[in-house]
């Protein structure tokens, strides 16, 4: 009886199963709910943008913001590149963390904390946007949009109490915004001296832990204490102002920057050799360094003098004392054509001892070939006072730290006054109705400098810097600023003036450093870039 009241049940358990699932598949196919409503399609330009970020969070930066652009060929470059990017990183980063790990460590009692293992994976990080800030400056901000959901291998081995425990990061994803500055840029690769590294906000940071192989992250409430403890510490060391400073190349030598003075005292010469028809000559000296863009330093022309004295001291500013010369070259002045040389010498700088006045007497020679036996003739002597005045190597220092720190003036600048620089940076725009060859004036009480010519260029670049010594600070002076352009072709209009600008001297003195562009008058859409410094000792 048991055995067929079990056989009765399990056939009516089947039964009734069968029935009742034909019964629920018929109701759900024949009695459709009422309250349901068919969905509204709308186009995606009628939506708002907080409805479009919801549906489409996906969106590059570069759609989503103009000021970012698209930089696929970026993310190409990382592509094809990142088996080898991802050992220098992996390099960078150990030695990096080394000196942090040394400082940390001894706070909680740590043998070691060292790395067994560190790749990044095979998977690059992408970049959506990015956005690059021109400052006019010596310097390039850039702002990428950073996305990486990499499968990196990183294993940490840490000692302590004798004891070694191993942790493993796995599927890692960064999400962060980082500001990158390149400066100070310099004409000598990679063209810039360091990297800086900061965050405009706290980064997400997603990632795994294995702790002695097993799953460290599901323990509850640990994922979220160290998330946001990583959040907190890489925010407290790089979000800006706080910066990572990676530096390439040295700074200093890489920008040629002033490291000190050279004042030359053109005395006097003797025993010049005759070069007019008439028998006399004119004769004047050009002073310039060697490897130095800037223009020449000239004496007054001595009339009709073999034995001639100067007595005019000259202040030239030095960059590079172990490699830079001084050429002093001697020519009679003619007033129609080409002045002819009388002779030249050089004196190389390495051969000075610093802060050490020295007077030189120089045999004149037709130029600097030893083999030339034309030198052996006699052209006469040049006599010459000189002394090399290096900066001080915090004002060095200092100056690297902060390219754009205005130093103090050297030595010999009087105590009320100081040194005005003037850096003529680039123009832009600037043409000129019959030729555009623009070249640069600057008139200063009774001073006029010219930059070198630019042939051929509406938008020349020069980075030429000129100094003014003054015994008191130019508070009610102003500087007068021309961008001319000549030609030797055009007889008729063989120069021409493209613009000028006249500049209040008052805001450098408060201000110390003025770095601006400026609307040329006289000009169309004209501009050029001046950078002021006013140095105090």
């Amino acid at each position: 009886m048991g055995i067929l009241s079990s056989i009765l049940g399990f056939c009516g358990f089947g039964v009734g199963t069968s029935i009742g699932i034909v019964i629920g598949y018929y109701m759900f196919i024949y009695f459709e709910p009422t309250d349901v409503k068919d969905p509204v399609v709308r186009p995606l330009i009628e939506q708002d943008s907080k409805t479009l970020q919801r549906l489409l969070p996906e969106i590059p930066q570069w759609v989503k913001n103009p000021d970012y652009d698209r930089v696929d060929w970026l993310n190409k470059l990382i592509e094809n590149m990142w088996p080898y990017l991802d050992t220098a990183i992996c390099k960078t980063a150990k030695n990096i963390a080394k000196p942090i790990i040394a400082e940390q460590i001894p706070k909680y009692k740590i043998d070691s904390v060292e790395f067994e293992t560190l790749t990044l994976g095979s998977l690059p990080p992408t970049f959506p946007g990015m956005k690059v800030y021109v400052t006019g400056e010596k310097e390039l901000i850039m702002e990428p949009v950073l996305k990486w959901a990499g499968n990196p291998n990183i294993i940490i081995a840490v000692k302590a109490f004798g004891l070694k425990a191993t942790v493993q990061v796995v599927d890692l994803q960064v999400f962060a915004t980082p500001r990158i500055t390149l400066k100070p840029l310099v004409p000598s690769f990679p063209c810039f001296a360091n990297i800086y590294v900061s965050l405009l906000q706290k980064p997400h940071v997603d990632f795994g832990l294995k702790l002695l192989g097993a799953d460290a992250m599901s323990i509850p409430g640990l994922y979220k204490f160290v998330q946001e403890l990583i959040k907190d510490q890489v925010a407290s060391m790089y979000l800006w102002p706080k910066t990572l400073v990676v530096p390439i190349v040295d700074a200093s030598k890489a920008m040629k920057r002033p490291v000190g003075i050279l004042t030359v005292k053109v005395l006097k010469a003797t025993a010049l050799k005759k070069k007019d028809l008439l028998g006399g000559s004119d004769p004047y000296v050009k002073l310039k360094l060697t490897e130095d863009a800037l223009p020449s330093k000239k004496t007054t022309v001595k009339n009709k003098n073999l034995n001639p004295e100067w007595n005019e001291e000259f202040n030239i500013t030095v960059k590079d004392p172990e490699s830079q010369a001084l050429e002093i070259l001697v020519y009679d002045w003619e007033q129609v054509g080409k002045h002819d040389k009388m002779g030249m010498n050089v004196i190389p700088l390495k051969d000075l001892t610093p802060d050490e006045q020295k007077v030189m007497t120089l045999d004149l020679l037709k130029n600097m070939d030893p083999n030339d036996v034309q030198n052996k003739k006699s052209r006469g002597q040049i006599v010459v006072e000189v002394v090399y005045k290096p900066f001080k190597d915090l004002e060095a220092e200092k100056d690297i730290v902060d390219p754009n720190a205005v130093g103090k003036a050297p030595e010999g600048t009087p105590a009320g006054g100081g040194l005005l620089v003037v850096i003529v940076h680039e123009a832009q725009d600037v043409e000129g109705k019959h030729h555009t060859n623009p070249y640069v004036r600057l008139l200063f009480k009774g001073e006029d400098k010219r930059t070198k010519q630019v042939k051929k260029n509406r938008d020349p670049r020069w980075g030429e810097d000129f100094q003014f010594t003054l015994d008191e600070p130019p508070t009610n002076e102003r500087l007068h600023v021309e961008v001319l352009s000549s030609s030797k072709m055009s007889l008729l209009h063989s120069k021409e003036n493209l613009g000028y600008v006249i500049i209040n001297l008052a805001d450098v003195v408060t201000n110390r450093r003025i770095n601006e562009k400026y609307n040329l008058i006289d000009s169309r859409n004209g501009q050029i870039q001046i950078e002021l410094q006013w140095k105090t000792s």
